[in-house]
């Protein structure tokens, strides 16, 4: 069937009076492109070939990026296809992929049961059953990554009914995020791991439903993915005009720097850009002086991904939120954007930036409804932030940041503090020694405006540099003091919201608390949250969660973007429509002359 019209709603058999079976689902609302034969950001004329490599950082030694462990390959989700596919245009919208139809009753939502298509084949031409979603959601809930596990929390069981119908039992009634987490989620073979341990590292190729399979790994340095011309799902409207290119290529190198110039002598095709400085002075090397690179920028919809640094209040220096609150003053954004960005970003104020979720001024009246039974059960500091019209501290830009660095001294006095020598020490008169654990090369250079600032302050600050796989374990074991962050989030928050700042996941190891923060008041908006019955209760709920994490100065943001900075070798096409929520690569390809032109550059055959 090529029209999601002829996949229309359907009304079940009245399980309950209120149960409905349809094909797509939609969080909030109704979908928008249901009557389409393809996506509107999806050129369904697209020219099949060709080939778009990437660049990834460090290395890898695991093809199961759903176990949690080792470090996962780049691109492993091409392999695989979920049971429905998100709209790029559309929050919390999905439409037919696997499943042809969805069924539950969003007033009563103890079920979730999926129709498969029955086109639906892996790679190796075996069929797509129910047997096989059981044994992968049996296998996420047994054997899975903890931050996983928690985000399936509210799954209880998984029932086949027939071999192409599969049935969720959910522990609550009333998660209306659950239909949308099942289905998003990648399907894997019952057979092919019949005698493979799904908790293990593998690089074992694994058999999946998806538009690529695995040409070639190169253990650790590169990995190639081929396109299935005989991809069941091909003609689908999710993917009429998706997948075009014949090969995707992720070639890892030792950090961002070394991968750059890799970029510049087209070892690679398509380059994000993460640093400012770079982005505006480094791209006049000859292949863009001869427009065989060209640069681009996409300005997205969603949140800005929370660049922060993050304090952990599992250390005993980081638990006084009074500490936390002053050095938050340290940090001199104003200068460090002048001096080092060249003006790009924007000071983050929200953890949900760039979108209708961010809480702004005073809280609403209907905030407030929510906020008020919260309010006894936080300290003073947390009382008056929730309450403020709320903004960062704003320096000067002189970059002496001194007016602020006064009040952090008022405070940590206020606070029991004292100074000794140039020393700040505590209540047991012990002086106050902090690590910054990092993994990435070049980092120290944004990082010294703030060491420096706080040793103004009395604090020594040890900048500890140590390689991705040790980062990674520390990260784990919460081993730091302080690190950095990048923490994306959506326009529908749900549980994973849970994952980030729940008292639950605080002492998970290899979970995203990575503060530590355990508040049974951010327990309960969290919950909350979870349970929203619409957008409009999504929204404020979210908003009053974003106060909850602001006044708790558990992290400092610090600076991002809307938008994305890419450069490519000039080989690629886009359709004229782009979507809103995603750079949708997925939808590009290749134009043979102009590739040629590249090939005829680099001195390739």
């Amino acid at each position: 069937m090529r029209l999601l019209a002829a996949l229309a709603v359907l009304i079940a058999a009245p399980v309950h009076a209120a149960m409905q079976t349809t094909s797509y689902i939609a969080l909030h609302g109704q979908p928008q492109y249901s009557a389409r034969g393809y996506m509107p950001y999806a050129n369904p004329s697209a020219p099949k070939g060709g080939y778009i490599t990437s660049a990834a950082n460090g290395t890898f030694d695991n093809l199961n990026s759903m176990n949690g462990k080792g470090t996962a390959v780049d691109g492993v989700n091409y392999l695989f296809d979920s049971l429905m596919s998100s709209s790029l245009d559309e929050p919390g919208v999905m439409y037919p992929l696997l499943a042809e139809r969805v069924s539950f009753d969003p007033k009563n939502l103890t079920t979730v049961t999926f129709e498969l298509n029955p086109q639906a084949k892996f790679s190796d031409g075996s069929a797509v059953t129910a047997q096989d979603v059981k044994f992968t959601f049996d296998a996420y809930l047994s054997k899975a990554n903890p931050g996983l596990q928690m985000y399936l929390s509210d799954l209880a069981r998984t029932e086949v009914l027939a071999r192409h119908t599969v049935r969720m039992h959910l522990k609550s009634k009333n998660n209306t995020e659950m239909p949308l987490i099942l289905a998003q989620l990648p399907i894997y073979s019952a057979k092919d791991w019949q005698s493979r341990d799904f908790s293990r590292v593998t690089l074992q190729p694994i058999l999946g439903s998806g538009p690529y399979r695995i040409e070639k790994i190169d253990a650790g340095r590169s990995i190639t993915y081929q396109r299935n011309p005989q991809y069941w799902g091909k003609d689908l409207a999710v993917n009429r005009g998706r997948y075009n290119f014949d090969r995707i290529k992720y070639m890892y190198y030792r950090n961002l720097e070394v991968a750059f110039e890799g970029f510049k002598s087209g070892q690679y095709t398509l380059h994000e850009e993460y640093t400012a400085r770079k982005w505006v002075t480094e791209y006049d090397f000859p292949a863009m002086q001869q427009g065989m690179v060209v640069k681009y920028r996409f300005k997205h919809q969603n949140p800005i991904p929370t660049q922060s640094f993050v304090f952990n209040t599992r250390r005993k220096a980081m638990q006084d939120i009074a500490f936390r609150q002053a050095i938050t003053l340290a940090y001199d954004f104003e200068w460090q954007n002048k001096a080092l960005f060249y003006g790009q970003y924007q000071r983050l104020q929200s953890y949900f930036s760039n979108s209708e979720l961010q809480a702004k001024g005073r809280p609403s009246a209907a905030e407030m409804a929510i906020l008020k039974p919260y309010l006894s059960q936080l300290d003073l500091i947390q009382r008056q932030a929730v309450l403020l019209d709320w903004r960062y501290p704003v320096s000067d830009g002189s970059g002496f940041n001194r007016s602020n660095l006064l009040k952090a001294r008022q405070l940590l006095l206020k606070a029991g503090y004292r100074f000794k020598q140039g020393q700040l020490l505590d209540s047991k008169d012990q002086p106050i020694v902090l690590e910054f654990l990092i993994h990435q090369d070049g980092l120290q250079r944004t990082l010294m405006p703030f060491v420096r600032n706080l040793k103004r302050l009395g604090i020594q600050v040890k900048i500890r540099h140590v390689d991705v796989p040790q980062y990674i374990e520390r990260m784990r074991r919460s081993d730091f003091d302080m690190t950095t962050s990048v923490m994306p989030q959506s326009l529908t928050p749900g549980n994973e919201q849970a994952q980030l700042w729940s008292s639950q996941s605080a002492n998970q190891p290899g979970n995203y608390n990575y503060a530590g923060i355990q508040n049974p008041v951010i327990d309960d908006a969290i919950q909350q949250l979870i349970r929203a019955p619409n957008r409009q209760a999504l929204v404020l709920r979210t908003q009053v969660l974003d106060r909850l994490l602001r006044a708790g100065y558990y992290q400092i943001p610090t600076y991002g973007k809307g938008e994305h900075w890419l450069a490519y070798w000039n080989m690629y096409q886009q359709p004229k429509q782009k979507p809103k929520l995603s750079t949708g690569i997925d939808y590009w390809w290749s134009d043979a002359k102009q590739a040629a032109k590249v090939r005829q550059y680099l001195g390739q055959k």
